[in-house]
């Protein structure tokens, strides 16, 4: 599956057992492998009898992260039965949200020009990113998380390290989550309420959702998730084209007293380039999560295809998006920007957008959930078989990762610039320097190695790991020195 890669991918057995079987298989760290020359001499496609079995057979999937799981008798989850189809859309609304609202204002800081090819430039490295993320799986199919890639490659404190950085960041996101939640329903209700009680509801909403056992059975909240943003997105975009003038524009005559001014190219300092740059990569930062979606898919060779569809309909939203509000509000577009058209429009766009918003931070505590999950029972019958001892660790998970989402989205005065922060120091690693450095790890001694598409390809590989620790620093330094100004001018109480 991967280019030049070494390894060939991985198929998992199915085997056939009597469904009156009631002894647990015994643990494993390995999925259990065939080669596909047995299938050439006579067997039986192993593809073909996993899609049978999990049709209702009374096979049982062995895999590397799940252990056994029987799908004859309902006595567990599925956690293999995600389709490519399901898994494009929960790419893709794991990195849409209202923050591809924050895309008009980065083209007002960096000029059209730059802006788009800002966009496309980190489509490209993103897109790679994430199909490293499936060629590394197909070769290691005991990978669930970034934070089972740190152990491979760097042992016990690799695995720690990444996994607190993944725990961290997916945990803030999914908090940050509550915060929009809590602005949409002032946004409509006209603040009629306390925020933190908005805030709650949106933690309790989230919380219950995020404790779906499967993402293959999440899945339809992402096609909810995905209308939801897609409608307030199309709406504003109609708002801002047939609005006379941008919420924000002063009172009086066009042309006269306001005016709309586009740059094609823009002259900023360093610190609001370079944060213009972040809010960009944020938009795509959703790479750390791909791990789990291609840890539940049906058929993990058909990851590359969801990508392909994935990275393909959310860079095109992006430009459309972008361009378009641009446009039609040039340096009056509004933060958050679904208040650029007035308060009537943003009031039905936040209406709009309220059950992705709820979609969006589900699948993040999800995940966050799922990771302490595995971590706890990986290796122990209770992981994929609904026992008690699974039910309570799963929703225990649940309201323990809501639970600290929500006290540091409330509790930290400058929760936003923290946010970007994290991001900044993170998001990069994560989505960019983890995945080229796997990519040489897997190929460093393939045996394609000193042609000329393995050279190519390792000096793409070293170009993006020094542009992501470029990125990382100079994103970090921007997101310290915004925070450092909001603190000298109030914005923030300490």
């Amino acid at each position: 599956m991967g280019l030049l890669s070494s390894t060939r991918p991985a198929q998992l057995e199915i085997i056939e057992m009597p469904s009156s079987s009631s002894t647990p298989a015994p643990p494993i760290s390995r999925s259990k492998i065939i080669d596909s020359s047995e299938a050439e001499m006579g067997q039986e496609d192993p593809k073909k009898e996993k899609e049978q079995s999990q049709q209702g057979g009374s096979g049982k999937v062995i895999d590397a992260v799940w252990g056994e799981i029987d799908l004859s008798d309902g006595s567990g989850p599925n956690y293999r039965n995600l389709s490519w189809v399901k898994a494009s859309v929960l790419e893709v609304k794991t990195q849409i949200g209202l923050g591809v609202l924050g895309l008009p204002a980065a083209l007002n800081t960096l000029g059209f020009v730059p802006g788009i090819l800002c966009i496309l430039a980190i489509a490209i490295i993103i897109t790679w990113s994430d199909y490293v993320v499936g060629t590394f799986k197909m070769n290691h199919p005991e990978v669930y998380t970034v934070a089972d890639v740190g152990y491979i490659m760097f042992g016990p404190w690799g695995r720690e390290i990444l996994g607190f950085a993944y725990l961290l960041e997916v945990v803030a996101t999914g908090g940050a989550s509550f915060l929009s939640i809590s602005v949409a329903f002032n946004a409509i209700t006209d603040h009629a309420t306390c925020s933190v009680v908005w805030a709650i509801i949106g933690a309790v909403a989230v919380g219950i959702l995020s404790s779906i056992q499967t993402l293959g059975k999440i899945s339809w909240l992402g096609w909810v998730g995905l209308v939801s943003i897609m409608s307030a997105i199309i709406t504003l975009m109609i708002g801002v084209g047939i609005s006379s003038k941008p919420s924000l524009a002063p009172e009086g005559v066009q042309g006269v007293d306001w005016q709309i001014t586009t740059q094609a190219v823009a002259h900023p300092s360093f610190v609001e380039g370079i944060n213009a740059v972040c809010i960009i990569i944020f938009a795509y930062a959703g790479t750390p999560n791909f791990f789990n979606i291609v840890g539940e898919m049906k058929n993990p060779e058909d990851f590359t295809k969801s990508v392909l569809v994935g990275q393909t309909a959310i860079t095109t939203i992006y430009l459309v998006v972008a361009a378009v509000v641009y446009h039609y509000v040039g340096q009056y577009i509004a933060s958050p920007a679904l208040g650029s058209a007035g308060v009537v429009l943003k009031r039905v766009c936040y209406g709009l957008a309220l059950p992705g918003l709820a979609v969006g931070g589900t699948l993040f505590m999800h995940v966050a959930a799922k990771y302490i999950f595995v971590r706890v029972l990986r290796n122990s019958r209770h992981l994929a078989k609904n026992t008690p001892t699974h039910y309570f660790a799963w929703y225990g998970c649940v309201i323990l990762v809501c639970a600290v989402g929500f006290i540091i989205a409330e509790a930290i005065p400058f929760f936003n610039d923290l946010l970007s922060l994290i991001g900044a120091l993170l998001a990069t690693v994560i989505c960019i320097q983890m995945e080229a450095f796997m990519w040489m790890w897997d190929n460093i001694r393939s045996p394609f190695r000193g042609t000329l598409s393995w050279n190519l390809l390792m000096a793409m590989n070293i170009l993006f790991f020094v542009l992501g620790w470029f990125l990382m620093i100079a994103g970090t330094y921007g997101s310290v020195v915004t925070i450092n100004d909001n603190f000298k001018s109030g914005d923030v109480g300490r």
